[in-house]
């Protein structure tokens, strides 16, 4: 059996809980190689653009909520395509929404760096496929 391709994650989520589950269910799933969590979104932003990264770094899975209070999902991906390329180029972008908000889900996705959207709450099969396709 082939062991399961490992990715970096990044959760941001102002829901404690979904932050515990997304952890517990990446966990379990035996497919990550570091996990952090933020309840702020400006926070991980922040963290992002100080991070330097080795060039053979695997790819890092951001789960971003689109509904957050101080700063949304929609506006933190507005701020990470302003970083520079070489740091977008690390960063896959993966959107949850629990919203049914047409107007919501039509602007997370016209995003380049977002790569899909997803309903919460999360599952282990679309963990493995990010994964899947993060290493390709």
């Amino acid at each position: 059996m082939n062991k399961p391709k490992k990715a970096n994650f990044i959760i941001i989520d102002d829901s404690e809980l979904d932050c515990f589950i997304a952890e517990k269910l990446i966990k379990h799933a035996g497919i990550s190689k570091e996990i952090r969590s933020f309840m702020l979104a400006a926070e991980a932003l922040e963290y992002i653009g100080q991070l330097t990264l080795p060039e053979d770094e695997a790819t890092t899975i951001i789960l971003l909520d689109i509904l957050m209070p101080i700063m949304s999902g929609i506006q933190f991906v507005e701020e990470f395509e302003k970083l520079p390329a070489e740091i977008q180029d690390k960063y896959i972008i993966v959107a949850f929404t629990s919203s049914m908000n047409k107007k919501d889900m039509a602007t997370i996705k016209s995003f380049k760096s977002v790569k899909c959207l997803y309903d919460k709450p999360i599952t282990p099969e679309v963990l493995m496929s990010l994964v899947e396709d993060a290493a390709t």
